[in-house]
Parts: structure tokens; sequence; C-alpha cells
């Protein structure tokens, strides 16, 4: 049947819909079977289907397929009448149009209700109809004013997706949709076809151009900027323009990022993003105080965020000018400090407390443990797990832990339910379900080692750290066996098809066939092996190791050029977002499973080590390491 839904084969579906009657399963079978024709269902079968499945993960999944669509068509009667029963609550679409609806009938949409909007419609990748309808809706009603209209069509240019910046100019500016069509093929074109800004509409589009510009030749937007429009822009305008050119001077790892920056008079005129490239440019050339005003500037929930914790400590303990001032420099970092993340594990070391194995909590009681086993949709997941149909198993299990009742779990409930995932060696759900348990922290959940003998074995054979092995592989598959990543990579170690052949062929693995790199040992052989190429050729650089494993070795060798620094910058300031959050997260693991693995207290600032250029002198060891 799930084959039958991703063909939208609707005639299979019905037909086998009678066999999965009375199985475990029978909830997701009858999902998809009206999942599949529910533009063409009538409300009664989709209550129908509600009453019979009620209170299972299928029963509200159904209602948020149910109310997207509702919403869409504009049923608001339909809409309002399921919305209250809505339990999940995670669907952003679906909150907007709730947004929507009250300001259509009539009521007043409160502050909090127009900044969860506009933070849902800014934070959109793609487009859809809830979020922008609420912010029209919105903008209609005097609650949303124009600046933000066009501060969304900002950020939309920013990241490549004109579609967006144009349906966001058009609840303004509905005649501009040309005028952003020019912009997007040639913004010096635009530029250097107009004296001036004219109206405040031209103005807000001269701006957009600039941007565009800045994305493709930072130089170039500068100098125009500079040299042209600068005094035909607000203030707010210039700053914002200085900062995404200095943002994307930083992306290119350019000394010039802060000099742009530098031109910002106001950073309360930037968003938490623009800061945060900031901060990193000036991380990078030592300049302690713009990281400190930077970080300042922030949003309660940005400052709040341990990387910014961390940064703002280190650049007070930097400007420290007494033991005052480096007093409250610790306090800020002692806010933070503890076993579970990168930055956390900097800040206790910062303040002498080198991360240890983690203590465990008191043991479940065997009514905690038969609760968890009984549980309908934690067994249900499993079993879905369990026959291949991961996906869905993975979101029931999420509900049960996550969203069912508001807050999801209770603490105990969560670690109950990640000892069953446990032991039912499903480890992922293990992991991550442990990981949302704040008041206590079981090490043998969060940090387990499965196939211990194989990859110790093979780590130790070739001069491999274990413990960098369990920390990669932990971050790359979560120890899933059968893992596939969306470009192709595959196994416990992720190994994409070419780089394995490439390995097999480099470390004489004859007979190697595509097929093999699924079998756990031959995994963990070209897996490992590429990561000992891999730190060899950075000269045992753990950092520059990990994001090679994640972007090919090309990135890294180009990224480590300019200033020396030490590792935690160098980590902070990679441009690829999935890289920087990579080499962080692969390193903290690291130095956990090596506390584990040791019993001993581990330095993960000495794994991170520094980074800077390759020595003039210094050989390629493997040029066509993939």
């Amino acid at each position: 049947m799930r084959e039958a839904l991703r063909r939208g084969d609707k005639a299979r579906l019905a037909s086998l819909l009678p066999l999965a009657r009375g199985h475990a399963l029978e909830p997701w079978a009858a999902y998809w079977a009206l999942k599949s024709r529910l533009e063409d269902a009538s409300s009664q079968e989709v209550q129908d289907f509600l009453s019979r499945y009620a209170g299972t993960y299928q029963e509200d999944r159904l209602r948020n397929d149910w109310l997207l669509l509702s919403g869409k068509r504009r049923d608001w009667a339909a809409f309002a009448a399921e919305y209250p029963r809505f339990r999940m609550r995670d669907d952003r679409e679906v909150r907007c149009y709730a947004i929507a609806l009250d300001t259509l009938q009539g009521a007043q949409a409160s502050r909090e209700a127009v900044d969860e909007v506009r933070r849902a419609w800014f934070a959109q990748r793609e487009q859809d109809d809830g979020c922008l309808l609420a912010a029209g809706v919105l903008h209609q009603a005097g609650r949303l004013p124009y600046t933000d209209l066009w501060m969304k069509a900002r950020l939309a240019m920013e990241a490549g997706r004109p579609g967006l910046a144009r349906a966001a100019v058009e609840l303004d500016a509905p005649d501009a949709a040309p005028a952003l069509a020019q912009i997007q093929a040639s913004p010096i074109r635009y530029l250097t076809g107009r004296a001036a800004v004219g109206t405040r509409k031209g103005q807000e589009l001269i701006v957009l151009t600039l941007i565009r510009l800045a994305t493709q030749d930072p130089d170039q937007a500068a100098t125009q900027l500079e040299s042209k429009w600068s005094v035909q822009l607000a203030p707010e305008e210039r700053h914002w323009l200085w900062a995404v050119i200095g943002k994307q001077a930083a992306l290119k790892l350019q000394d010039g990022a802060t000099a742009h920056f530098a031109k910002v008079a106001r950073d309360q005129d930037l968003n938490d993003d623009l800061l945060a490239w900031k901060t990193r440019a000036a991380l990078r050339q030592g300049q302690w105080r713009t990281v400190r005003s930077a970080i300042g500037a922030m949003g309660d929930e940005a400052r709040r965020d341990p990387a910014w914790v961390y940064w703002l400590g280190r650049a007070q303990l930097a400007l420290a000018q007494g033991d005052t001032d480096r007093e409250r420099a610790r306090q800020v970092l002692d806010t933070i400090a503890g076993g579970r993340g990168f930055y956390e594990k900097l800040a206790a070391e910062e303040l002498g407390r080198p991360a240890a194995a983690l203590s465990a909590p008191l043991p479940l009681t065997p009514e905690e443990r038969e609760a968890a086993r009984r549980h309908p949709g934690l067994a249900r997941a499993l079993q879905a797990i369990a026959l291949g149909l991961r996906g869905e198993g993975v979101r029931e299990w999420n509900y049960w832990t996550s969203l069912h009742e508001p807050g999801g779990m209770g603490e105990r409930q969560l670690y109950a339910a990640a000892d069953l995932a446990c032991q039912r060696q499903v480890w992922d759900r293990c992991i991550n379900t442990s990981e949302r348990i704040q008041g206590f922290s079981d090490a043998a959940q969060r940090f387990p080692m499965p196939h211990q003998g194989a990859v110790v074995r093979q780590a130790q054979a070739i001069g491999l750290d274990p413990a960098y092995v369990y920390g990669l592989i932990r971050q790359e598959s979560r120890f899933v066996m059968d893992a596939r990543s969306h470009v192709g990579a595959s196994g416990l170690m992720q190994v994409m098809p070419a780089t394995a052949r490439w390995t097999a062929r480099r470390i004489g693995l004859e007979g190697f066939a595509p097929a093999q790199i699924n079998e756990l040992d031959t995994n963990i052989l070209i897996g490992t092996n590429y990561l000992k190429l891999a730190l060899d050729e950075f000269r045992g650089s753990m950092p520059l190791a990990a994001a090679a494993y994640n972007a090919g070795p090309g990135r890294p060798r180009a990224w480590r050029n300019g200033p020396e620094l030490e590792g935690a910058i160098w980590a902070e300031s990679v441009p690829f977002g999935e890289t920087r959050d990579y080499v962080k997260k692969v390193l903290s693991n690291t130095t956990d499973y090596a506390a584990l693995l040791t019993g001993q207290p581990q330095s993960l600032k000495s794994r991170l080590g520094r980074v800077g250029p390759a020595p003039a002198d210094e050989p390629v060891l493997v040029r066509d390491l993939p």
C-alpha cells in the first residue's frame, strides 16, 4: 500500500485496504487510502475516518491535511470545525490560516499573533498559501506594515528565491513584477539604467537590486552603493546593505568583510542572521569589541543561543581590565557550562572543567518500562520501522513523544521510551528521544556504541581514534544501517558510491561491488579508511577532516586559508551551514565518546586545535581524494 501511495495508485490502495483490517498498522493503511483521494473525499468520509481512528496519530495527521485543504479552498466553516481539535499544532501554515481566519472574521489580531505570522512567513524557504494569505490579511487590516512586506522580499532575494520576493512585493505594489524580473535577470543593468530612486517603491527596488548584486559580486555591490546609491537611501537601508555585502564577503572568507560591516553605524538595524555573520567576521580578525557589540544587538532568543553566550563570554574575557570584569565574563560562561553541546563543553573547559562521562539518573522502575512497552503508539511506530516503513514509524514515534499532548511526554516517560528504542536497537529514536530530556542524562542512551567490536577493531587497526569514528557515525546515520541520504550516501558511515569505489581501489579491496556498501563490515572498512586518508591529508586536524568527510576535501582546503585561527573560530566561520553544524557536532560527540571509552575527562579544545593555511612546502598526499 505504501508503494501504491507513492505511485498515486488509488484503485490499488482501495483494493488492498480490506486486507489490512485488524492489522496493527491498519491506521496507516486507512490513512494512505483516504489521503490519496482527499481532494475528492466528502466531509462525511473524513469525519468517519476521524471517528474510527480517534486518538491515533493518523487521526490528527489526516486532520492536519484536511485543515490545509480547507484553508486552500477558503472553506472556513470546515476549517473552523476541526481546528480546535487539532492536537499537534506544529504546522505553521495551519496556524497562519487560523490567524487569517480570525482577522477575516473581524477579530483584532494580537501582537503575539502578528509576530507569529511574521516569524513563520520570514522563515519560509518555499511558498505556502497560508502564511502569504495571513500576511496579506494582516496588512489589509493595518497590523502588518508595508516595511515587513519589503523585508520579506529582502530575505527572499538574498536567499535566491525570487518567487517569494515577488509574492511579498505584490502585497504592496502589484505593478512591480516586471521590475523584479529585470532585477533577477541583471541587477547591474537595472542599476545603470537609473539615475535616482524616485518614489518609495523605487527606493525599495534599488535595495533589492543591490542585495541581488551582492549575492553575485559583493565588491561590485559595494562600489555601486558607495559611489551612487548610498546618499539616496535611508540610514537603515544603507546599514542593511553594508551588512549583506559584509555577509557575502564573510561567506567567501574575505578579510575585507569586517570593513563592510564597519560601515554599519547602528547594529539594531540588522537582523540576527546578519549580526551572526558580523560576529563571525570579527572573530576571524580578533576584533573582540565588535564581537561583544554585535552579540549585544541580537534579539533575546539569539542571545540565549549557546554559541553567542560563549563568544560573548570570550569577548568579555579578552576585553577584561581587572578581576571584576573577568569574574563577570566567567559568570556569562557559567550559564551554559556543562556536558551537552559543543559550546557548553567549551565554556566548561574555559572555566577549567573538562568534559567527563555523564552520570546516569535513577534506574527505570519495572512499571515505567512496562508502560512504555504497552504504549500502543510507540508499539505501532516500532512495528512500522521493523517492517521497513521507517519514515512513517519515525513520524508516529515523534508524535507520541513530542506532540500528542502540549509539551510532549514527561522526562521519565521519555527515558522509558528511549530505553525501549535502545532495547529494540532502533538507535536513532533511542538517541533523539534521550536528547529531549533536560533534567538528567543517560550517557548509554545518548551515546550508544553498537557494533563496538567491529568499530574499535577496525579503527585501531588503521591508527584511528575509535571515539572519532563513533562521533562521526552518530552524526551521519544515528547507527541506522539502511540509512540513505538524499544524495545517495549509504550505510552506517554514509559513504557515497563513487567514494566507496575509489577507497576500495585505494586500499586494495578486490572484487568490491557497490551493493556491499550496505554490509556492516564493508561499510565500516571503507568509511574508516576514507576518514583516515582525510585525517592524514590534513595532518591530523579533526575539524578539517570532518569537514572533508561532509563537504569533500576541496572546500576545507580553501576554507583553511586566511589567518591562523583557534579551531572553534574556524568551525564557527565555515560558510556552509550544514558543514558548520556537522563539524561542531562530530567533535562534540567525539569528546563524549572518548570520555565513555576511557573513563577520563576529555578536552574538546585540544581536538579542535588550530587551523590555518598549509605550509608552502607541505605536499598534498592524495591529490585525487574525492
